[in-house]
């Protein structure tokens, strides 16, 4: 049978902008490959029919890296806990290949673990097991809560013994291929101004709108006659809209009670998407100062801090831009982000609390409410969310408020004045929307279903889903949890 994954149309784009950009490079051999996770969602995103590829055919493709060249180890710098970093790029992964999906939109597939480029600084270019298990986990949980991000296609299994501080050791090996609408970063425009590089950044740019910002394209067209006007208005067309992407993603981070750990300006995407996993968390209760990172010793990259490090990270990016645009106008652009922010988050916590977006009022804050009844009820912020959905899914919407029990029955109960404000509130807008619209009884369970997990993969859960792998080779605790989470 013919290997679909082989032979798909893939594009050059990345490899069309010039040697300027990437390495070429060669992927690692491995002892054994042994496929332990597919996503049949993303298969068919593709346009490839997951009943037509075998595992084989996975780990053919992407364990073997059978037959697909160039291999493209991506050039870029970036600040890394604030200190600039000039010696960064693909250090464990490359550009496998882009390819268009089922709606005409391209996707990179990039890699994790596939061995040593240039850009690995002594490092052995490997990804352990457990970090590509922690990655499918990241990824699939934000997807199903509404996170622009970037998802696990496959993670193979590569025999080899790793030693790694972090990690009790000898550790398995894994190679993972990721599927995201760019690998372009920040960073990727900042090596470009540290090499003072103008017309590569204008290039990367360029490329930049026409491939994955259309609408900008098309409505600031560049042509001969006054280019460089055109130029500019376009990038700074491209750089506002970045800032609200970014603005958005940040606030679906924080409704999904998410912290990244390392936000770097290296993982920072040019089309605002979440991706890279690495030491992540899920808050287990509210706490601004949360930090996912062992080694984020000052808080830097705290939970609570994640909107004022990306909007910091969108000033940074304004140093290279300069190169080419002026500074007023991406100023004003930055300006917005925090309107942005705001009116997303909000809009994201109330569908997590099963409320349609235009129901909130000023003088009747139930998201306000929310947070304030978790900041003084010590449950876990995503077991506060499951357990209101189990309420509701039990029960449907009481006749009366005092009819809703507190929605986390094990551990201490909600502080009294706090419960019963967050309680009232959110009755009287349920029955609000409820009188507005005549389906939205019946649609209010599944609402909240859709956009709140049963078991939220805090640290803990993590580790019992890593246990079962560990020790018993057991996948089954994992595929389970997975299951229930899919969402195409």
């Amino acid at each position: 049978m013919i290997n679909l994954l082989l032979t798909l149309p893939f594009e050059s784009q990345i490899e069309n902008l010039g040697p300027g950009y990437w390495d070429v490079v060669e992927a690692a051999h491995f002892p054994r490959t042994q496929l332990r996770f597919r996503n049949d969602a993303l298969l068919r995103q593709l346009g490839v029919e997951p009943d037509a590829v075998s595992d084989h055919h996975l780990e053919q493709a992407y364990g073997c890296f059978e037959a697909r060249t160039p291999l493209l180890a991506l050039r870029y710098h970036g600040y890394q806990f604030g200190t600039y970093n000039p010696a960064l790029g693909d250090g464990r992964g490359f550009l496998y290949g882009q390819v268009r999906d089922r709606y005409g939109l391209l996707q990179d597939l990039g890699t994790k673990g596939s061995g040593t480029t240039p850009w690995s600084r002594g490092g052995d270019g490997r990804l352990t097991l457990k970090g590509g298990v922690r990655e499918i986990i990241a990824s699939e949980a934000l997807h199903r809560l509404g996170v622009t991000t970037s998802r696990t296609l496959s993670l193979v299994e590569t025999g080899e013994d790793l030693w790694r501080g972090d990690e009790p050791s000898p550790t398995r090996s894994s190679v993972m291929v990721r599927m995201a609408r760019t690998h372009l970063r920040f960073g990727t425009c900042e090596r470009l101004l540290h090499l003072r590089d103008a017309q590569g950044l204008e290039r990367l740019l360029r490329h930049v709108v026409d491939v994955y910002y259309p609408v900008i394209a098309a409505t600031h067209p560049v042509r001969e006659a006054n280019a460089a006007g055109a130029i500019e208005a376009q990038l700074l067309a491209f750089y506002a809209e970045l800032v609200e992407r970014v603005a958005r993603l940040v606030a679906e981070w924080m409704a999904a009670g998410f912290t990244h750990g390392v936000l770097n300006t290296d993982n920072m995407s040019l089309l605002g998407e979440s991706f890279d996993y690495g030491p992540f968390a899920f808050l287990d209760q509210w706490e601004p100062g949360f930090t996912a990172a062992y080694f984020d010793h000052t808080g830097l990259y705290a939970y609570g801090r994640q909107p004022e490090i990306c909007h910091n990270n969108l000033k940074l990016l304004q140093e290279p831009l300069a190169m080419l645009l002026p500074r007023q106008p991406m100023e004003q652009s930055l300006e917005t982000f925090a309107a942005i922010y705001q009116s997303h988050y909000r809009a994201c916590m109330l569908r997590r609390l099963g409320l349609p977006s235009d129901c909130d009022r000023d003088d009747d804050d139930v998201v306000l409410k929310t947070l304030v009844l978790l900041a003084a009820w010590p449950v876990g912020y995503g077991a506060f969310f499951a357990g209101l959905v189990e309420q509701i899914m039990l029960n449907g919407l009481p006749e009366e408020p005092e009819a809703l029990l507190p929605v986390v029955l094990a551990g201490p109960q909600p502080p009294r004045d706090a419960w019963v404000a967050w309680r009232d509130c959110w009755w009287n807008q349920q029955r609000e929307a409820v009188s507005a619209e005549s389906t939205e009884a019946q649609t209010l369970p599944a609402r909240l279903q859709r956009w709140n997990l049963a078991t939220t993969p805090i640290r803990a859960v993590i580790e019992e889903f890593w246990q079962a792998i560990d020790q018993r080779d057991d996948w089954q605790p994992l595929q389970a949890w997975l299951k229930g989470i899919s969402v195409e």
